[in-house]
C-alpha cells in the first residue's frame, strides 16, 4: 500500500511537470501524458517493473529541457570592452578580434535580423592555459548569457552528443541537450572545447565531426534531434564557441564554418602582471587569507612564474599561487607567523616541489 502511494504521487508529480513546462510541444506534451496514463495502470494493477523507472526518468528529462526560457541579450560594447579588460591581460588583438564580432552581433540584432546564423562560429585556437576557456566565458558574461562547457575531449562516441534512445539500458541524453539543462535556457554560450582531441578510432571521428557539422550549422541545428528526447531541438539560439590547441586534425568542412582566432602565448613579463594584479588577489580570497598577510618582494616575480622552466599558458602558474597561499596559510592557522615575507632564501620553501 505504502508503495502504491509513492508510485501514485510520483505520477501526479509527472503530471504536473508535464502541464506546467513553457514551451513544450503540443505533440510531445501529448506523448508525454499517455506515457503517464500508461504508468497509471501499471500502478493501479499494482505492477511495478523496470519500465516505470525508464519511463519517469524520461518524463523528467524532457520536461527539463528548457524549451521556452531564455535570457535577453546585453548588447553594450562599452560593457564587452570593461568585461575583457578586467579578465584578461594583453591580447589586444584577440581582444579587437572578439570586439569586432560582438559588434556584428549587435548591429544585426538593433536592425531586426538573426544575428546568430548570420554569424560564423568563432575558433579560439592556442595552446594550453593561454585563456581560450576564460575568453569563451567573457562572451557570455559580456552577452548577460549562460555558460557551459563541453570537453570535446572526452567525448569517444558520437552516442555521447546524440544520446541514446530510451530503450537502451544505459539510455540518457547526450551532452548538447545536457548543456542546455544544465544552463536552463535555450540561448546559452556552449564552448565545444578542444575539439581537436576528439578520441576515438577514425570512423568513430568522422561521426562525432559529422555531429558537430550539423550542431554548428545554422540550417540544421534548428532541428537537431537528440536519440533519447526523440524529438526535433532548436538549437539555432545557441551560441557555440569552439577551442583547439591545433587545427590539423580538423576537416575542411568544419573549419568553412568558422572564424579563427590565433591566441599567444604569454610572455614572462605578462605573466608576471597577470600573476600580481589578476591571480594574486583572487586566490588569496580564495585561500582565506587578509590583504597583507603574505607580501612578495618584486624581484621574486620572475622565479614564480618560472620555476620548472618554460609553460605557454597560466594554469601552471596558478596552481604555484595557490600553493605558496595555502602553505601560508597553515602558518597562520598554526600560529607560527601572522604575516610571511617570501624573500630570496625562502621562495623555494614556498613553491610546489
Amino acid at each position: 500500500m505504502e508503495k502504491e502511494n509513492f508510485l501514485l504521487k510520483e505520477l501526479n508529480s509527472l503530471s504536473k511537470q508535464i502541464s506546467s513546462t513553457k514551451g513544450l510541444p503540443e505533440e510531445l506534451r501529448e506523448r508525454l501524458n499517455q506515457m503517464v496514463d500508461r504508468l497509471n495502470i501499471m500502478a493501479n494493477l499494482g505492477h511495478y517493473a523496470t519500465e516505470f523507472d525508464t519511463l519517469s526518468r524520461y518524463i523528467q528529462t524532457v520536461t527539463s529541457v528548457p524549451w521556452d526560457s531564455e535570457t535577453i541579450d546585453v548588447l553594450d560594447l562599452e560593457k564587452a570592452k570593461e568585461n575583457l579588460d578586467k579578465n584578461h591581460y594583453g591580447m589586444q588583438y584577440v581582444k579587437d578580434r572578439i570586439l569586432e564580432y560582438l559588434s556584428t552581433l549587435i548591429l544585426l540584432t538593433q536592425r531586426g535580423k538573426d544575428a546568430i546564423s548570420k554569424s560564423p562560429i568563432i575558433l579560439l585556437v592556442g595552446l594550453q592555459g593561454v585563456g581560450k576557456t576564460t575568453l569563451a566565458y567573457s562572451i557570455a558574461e559580456t552577452l548577460g548569457r549562460k555558460f557551459d562547457r563541453i570537453a570535446m575531449g572526452a567525448i569517444g562516441s558520437s552516442f555521447e552528443l546524440r544520446g541514446r534512445a530510451k530503450a537502451f539500458p544505459e539510455a540518457e541524453p547526450g551532452q548538447i541537450v545536457k548543456a542546455l539543462i544544465r544552463t536552463g535556457v535555450k540561448n546559452p554560450v556552449i564552448l565545444l572545447d578542444e575539439i581537436d582531441k576528439v578520441s576515438g578510432e577514425l570512423g568513430l571521428r568522422a561521426d562525432i565531426m559529422s555531429i558537430l557539422l550539423e550542431i554548428l550549422d545554422p540550417k540544421q541545428n534548428v532541428s537537431f534531434r537528440d536519440y533519447y528526447v526523440d524529438y526535433p531541438i532548436d538549437l539555432s539560439n545557441v551560441l557555440f564557441v569552439c577551442s583547439a590547441n591545433t587545427t590539423g586534425t580538423l576537416s575542411a568542412a568544419l573549419m568553412d564554418r568558422m572564424e579563427v582566432i590565433k591566441m599567444p602565448s604569454y610572455t614572462d613579463q605578462e605573466k608576471i602582471v597577470i600573476a600580481r594584479d589578476y591571480l594574486m588577489p583572487q586566490i588569496i580570497e580564495k585561500s582565506g587569507l587578509k590583504e597583507g598577510e603574505l607580501e612578495i618582494a618584486p624581484d621574486l616575480w620572475p622565479g614564480i612564474v618560472r620555476p620548472f622552466g618554460y609553460d605557454s599558458g597560466i594554469r601552471s602558474l596558478s596552481r604555484t599561487l595557490e600553493s605558496i597561499c595555502r602553505k601560508v596559510a597553515r602558518e597562520i592557522v598554526e600560529g607560527k607567523s601572522e604575516k610571511v615575507v617570501l624573500t630570496a632564501d625562502n621562495l623555494k620553501y614556498y613553491l610546489p616541489q
